[in-house]
């Protein structure tokens, strides 16, 4: 387990294998770093399907609309929703997006990020400047690893609890 240097800008995701924990960035990405927080707080990430896990290149959840059903057609609209809250500004910076860092998932449109997330396999720098780097993943990346494949997975891992540190 990483040391926890900031509680209220750290996520613990319970994984079928064990804790991933990230480091938020909120002076790189404010309104994402909040975003991630609220939802978090109010369960709304508990339960919800990796809908989108490309060997080689990230795993991606946090669509709280569709995610946490168990039947195959919300599964297979995950992707396509996002949380009761307005979309979030696109949050640009010069952050790399390497191995292990978190990227806010969006539409074509840059500033439709809502509650969607995905966690990078590999530096995947081609996104560079393109999606908000908010968070990156300090310890138990190799849960992230054993991340079950496909788009969509046939029986995709979930987010068993999200939780900010500072609450745990």
């Amino acid at each position: 387990m990483a040391e926890i240097k900031d509680p209220e800008n750290t996520i613990l995701i319970e994984l079928k294998d064990g804790t991933v924990t990230v480091e938020l960035l909120p002076d790189v990405a404010p309104k994402h770093a909040e975003r991630m927080k609220e939802l978090a707080r109010a369960g709304e990430y508990d339960n919800v399907a990796f809908h989108r896990v490309i060997d080689g290149f990230m795993a991606q959840t946090g669509d709280v609309q569709h995610g946490d059903m168990e039947d195959g057609f919300n599964i297979r609209m995950a992707g396509t929703g996002g949380s009761a809250l307005p979309d979030l500004p696109a949050e640009f910076s010069k952050l790399p997006h390497d191995r292990g860092t978190l990227g806010a998932a969006r539409s074509s449109n840059p500033n439709s990020a809502n509650s969607q997330f995905f966690i990078n396999f590999k530096d995947n720098h081609f996104l560079n400047g393109q999606y908000t780097v908010y968070g990156r993943v300090v310890s138990g990346m190799e849960h992230v690893d054993a991340i079950t494949r496909g788009e969509p997975p046939a029986n995709p891992d979930r987010m068993i609890s999200v939780k900010v540190a500072a609450d745990a």
